[in-house]
């Protein structure tokens, strides 16, 4: 996969191209720490992936960068934003227009069209989606044809671009996805994967990609692996047979 090289010369610049920032991340749930002083930066237009063994601490992880969940201790900054000090209130006004999550399971209403799922995020925040951009999302995820249907009316993967398309319309900084390529075909899922590489390489956009999966990794810049709630490794410019191989010793 080609690798996304941006970045500048000087340190301000460089500060100004951080998407999302942990420093010393710790999340406890009881006497189980889910996250052990977890450091990583995530630069903007950037892909990344993001695995581990099941309890290795990597939903917990992709909750506390995304705001999802506050950290227990240290800082996560969205875009210079420390979002741990901001309000319950203000977390979700954050999360609703700078970030975009898609999950394994789609989480459409089932009332609402196409449409109106892809622009609920927009809605929620008093907004209107912008035609000539609601075209081009619609596009990327080829489901000009399918607006008026109801998500019982879908696919799998037809319902899980709609959850893409809902993610991205509101041009949010970074996207956050937790296994969405778990319940789909390979082809499907291919596609799936193509458009977050698009929305990182075309818009510039940072995605997180959590997976099992290593051939969902090898699309991605770099993975980076959790073990017991901690980073132990990285790769970068990876191959699925590399990114298997490092698993197997995790």
């Amino acid at each position: 996969m080609t690798t996304m090289t941006a970045g500048t010369t000087t340190a301000g610049a460089a500060g100004s191209q951080v998407a999302v920032a942990l420093e010393s991340v710790t999340k406890t749930y009881g006497p189980v720490r889910a996250l052990n002083g977890v450091s990583r930066t995530f630069r903007r237009g950037t892909f990344t992936a993001v695995m581990g063994p099941s309890g290795s601490g990597k939903s917990t992880f992709l909750h506390c960068a995304s705001g999802l969940d506050r950290p227990s201790g240290g800082v996560v900054r969205l875009g210079g934003v420390d979002i741990g000090r901001l309000s319950e209130t203000k977390r979700t006004k954050l999360r609703r227009e700078r970030i975009g999550f898609v999950f394994q399971a789609f989480n459409l209403i089932p009332s609402m069209d196409v449409e109106q799922n892809i622009t609920l995020p927009l809605r929620l925040g008093g907004a209107e989606a912008e035609p000539a951009w609601l075209d081009e999302v619609v596009r990327r995820v080829g489901l000009a044809d399918r607006l008026r249907h109801r998500p019982s009316e879908l696919s799998g993967g037809q319902q899980q671009r709609a959850a893409l398309a809902r993610a991205l319309i509101t041009r949010p900084e970074v996207v956050f996805a937790d296994e969405p390529t778990g319940a789909l075909d390979p082809r499907t899922a291919r596609d799936m994967l193509r458009m977050l590489r698009e929305a990182a390489d075309l818009t510039g956009q940072t995605i997180v990609l959590v997976t099992h999966d290593p051939v969902a990794a090898a699309w991605a810049d770099s993975v980076v692996f959790l073990s017991r709630g901690r980073i132990v490794d990285e790769l970068t410019a990876p191959s699925a047979a590399a990114v298997m191989d490092r698993w197997e010793t995790l």
